[in-house]
């Protein structure tokens, strides 16, 4: 009986640590980045012969209250100008440096919700899923420099550590790395776009928090069956045990 208890519970810890290691390094759902879906959209539209500034406006303003509410009113007046001179190239440029800003907005809201492992993982996977959206633009100007930045972008989830489950797959959080990631990036972005440098506090950071906890957390919602796979399992593997040990006994 003593081997069937120490078993069960060698393959629960096994479990446990494979899972949250496994949770650790993936990016999860970030729901779609709002504002990177706009910029691929109004892409496409521009793409067309002739462009189709109209829909590109309505694909635009569908994201422009959170921009401005974010960033300020500043890049929603340089979009507007660009989409009524019907500028295609201007337009796209700007929304790249608006994208490059998203980034760097995401990314100090790790840094001011640092120790909220949830809400950070969330919004540096939103900021993931922004560059995503740039790097065939970066990869085609430096290929060496998008490399880079792909790899900050992991090194700053390992930074963010892992809770665990019941202090199984524990990592401890190491903040300094997360801020020489994020430096690295910003500033490749930077240079690249030639985006200002946006202080901390141009940022809603307040605004951010908020919005960011109201959503649900997809790693987290017990609507999706995927989370229930771990209690499932605990269940599974209890239910063999009494079995067999009823078994054994008649």
């Amino acid at each position: 009986m003593k081997k069937i208890i120490a078993i069960m519970t060698l393959t629960l810890l096994t479990f446990f640590s494979l899972h949250n290691t496994a949770n650790a390094y993936s990016y999860g759902d970030p729901n779609e980045e709002k504002i990177a879906e706009a910029y691929k959209k109004m892409v496409v539209q521009l793409d067309k012969n002739p462009p189709n500034f109209s829909e590109t406006e309505k694909i635009y303003d569908t994201v422009k209250e959170e921009i401005d509410q974010h960033m300020g009113p500043e890049p929603s007046k340089l979009i507007k100008e660009n989409l009524e001179k019907e500028e295609k190239e201007g337009l796209i440029e700007n929304m790249q440096k608006i994208l490059a800003l998203n980034i760097d907005r995401r990314l100090s809201g790790v840094d001011k919700n640092f120790e909220d492992y949830e809400t950070s993982k969330r919004l540096l996977a939103k900021g993931h899923a922004t560059y995503q959206a740039l790097s065939p633009v970066v990869s085609e100007k430096d290929p060496e420099m998008d490399k880079q930045i792909k790899a900050e972008f992991d090194k700053a989830l390992e930074a963010l550590g892992n809770p665990g489950l019941f202090g199984v797959g524990k990592k401890e959080a190491d903040k300094e790395a997360f801020k020489q990631s994020k430096k690295i990036i910003i500033d490749d972005l930077q240079k690249e776009f030639e985006t200002e440098n946006f202080e901390l506090g141009h940022f809603n950071v307040g605004q951010e928090e908020e919005s960011t906890t109201s959503e649900k957390t997809e790693w987290t919602d017990l609507s999706n069956i995927k989370n229930w796979l771990p209690l499932i399992v605990i269940i599974a593997i209890i239910a063999g045990v009494v079995i067999y040990v009823i078994r054994k006994r008649r």
